[in-house]
């Protein structure tokens, strides 16, 4: 009976071929080294964050890098960090997420980046390196007051012209700041205050006596 040959020491020192995501790891930290401010490798997927400054260039070295490649923008967008973790974040506020896809190298990334002033939160736009991100930049402004530098066409795209404030932002009240009514005496709508009044939003659970057989 033919046997197997045994395993030289050589043959079992050969490195092992480097995934996909170990590659795009690899070519990343190669390319922008001390710029990334993390890198992060969880459940298959791989985030890295810059600081604001290095944003826009470094999207345009993530498009046209031939180690990276990354043609199209899936997704971009906002997010509110007040409060996250149970009031343990201690970082800055807003921050802008886009989701990359580099079809010919057939691997995915995630950019984010942290505006400096919770106040007043501005970052680059991303409408120069990649097109598609026009409405998703106007979707967190909308929601998140996100200003996006660079953008020429900055406006809501979900609430309407008169909508005061961004109702994504964890400190938005749940009924709004302004009402819409039509007004028959002036023949128009008008906007005004909120008449509603605040209520409890923390839901109850209230059963009659004997429901489900309970008792």
């Amino acid at each position: 009976m033919a046997t197997l040959p045994e395993a030289t020491p050589e043959a079992s020192a050969a490195p092992k071929a480097l995934t996909r995501l170990q590659t795009l790891e690899a070519n990343l930290r190669s390319t922008f080294g001390e710029t990334l401010r993390s890198l992060v490798v969880a459940n298959g997927e791989l985030t890295i964050v810059v600081a604001p400054i290095d944003y826009l260039a470094t999207a345009q070295t993530l498009r046209d890098h031939a180690d990276l490649g990354f043609e199209e923008l899936l997704d971009l967008c906002g997010v509110d960090y007040q409060g996250y973790g149970d009031g343990a974040w201690q970082g800055l506020r807003f921050a802008a997420v886009s989701h990359l896809l580099s079809m010919s190298n057939n691997w995915r990334v995630r950019l984010r980046t942290f505006a400096v002033d919770d106040d007043f939160p501005v970052l680059s736009s991303l409408t120069g390196v990649w097109p598609s991100v026009n409405w998703y930049e106007r979707e967190a402004f909308d929601l998140y007051g996100i200003v996006f530098e660079g953008h020429n066409d900055l406006r809501r795209i979900l609430t309407d012209y008169g909508f005061v404030g961004h109702p994504f932002r964890k400190d938005f009240p749940i009924s709004g700041n302004v009402e819409m009514r039509y007004d028959p005496e002036q023949k128009r709508v008008i906007y005004q205050p909120v008449t509603i009044e605040p209520r409890e939003v923390v839901p109850r659970v209230i059963r009659e006596e004997g429901y489900g057989g309970m008792k």
